[in-house]
């Protein structure tokens, strides 16, 4: 579950909760910066689990594509040499294959104990259904379908997340505007 629960114990049900942000002009410098840390963190592991979620769905989107006729009659993966696996997926996972970029922000941040979100990417990307490349067309459209169903919650909630990051790290740099903040507090 990636969507914030009101009342929940999640990292992303306290950042998106609606109180997180009230106040926060009033807030000391060090909890502005760990409230801003928690909700990096919370977009750093939901971007990790949005793009494992978008590299099976690429996977799969190639397998539809041979099928449809792009020339190759050889599975995607399949029954191939590991070279030829390593090439097929450079080709299907490489970044100028994508066309949803998202916002293009640097992460400094490594995904964290992932959690919820990882748990729900990697099961919808271990399931044996939407993972057998050799399936019916109607159940590799499904397939489909439900990783982008699932990936579109956890980009709705990156975004909100992103939100909160952004607000949090305008007040920290309002303060240095206004001089609030002196070099000795940045370390």
């Amino acid at each position: 579950m990636t969507e914030y629960m009101p009342g929940g114990r999640r990292r992303i049900d306290r950042v998106l909760a609606p109180g997180y942000l009230d106040g926060i002009d009033a807030l000391q410098l060090e909890e502005l910066r760990a409230r801003r840390a928690e909700a990096d963190q919370e977009e750093v592991d939901l971007s990790y689990a949005r793009r494992l979620l978008q590299g099976r769905i690429d996977i799969l989107r190639a397998e539809q594509q041979r099928r449809n006729g792009d020339g190759s009659d050889q599975p995607v993966l399949g029954n191939r040499t590991d070279e030829a696996i390593a090439e097929a997926l450079t080709r299907i996972l490489g970044a100028e294959q994508r066309t949803d970029r998202g916002l293009g922000r640097h992460l400094a941040t490594t995904p964290s104990r992932v959690g919820e979100h990882r748990r729900e990417a990697e099961r919808a990307v271990a399931d044996v259904g939407v993972s057998d490349l050799e399936m019916a067309d109607g159940d590799l459209e499904a397939a489909i379908q439900k990783l982008v169903a699932i990936e579109g919650k956890v980009s709705r909630s990156r975004k909100q997340v992103q939100h909160v990051v952004d607000t949090l790290t305008a007040e920290v740099a309002r303060r240095y505007q206004l001089d609030q903040v002196s070099l000795a507090d940045q370390f």
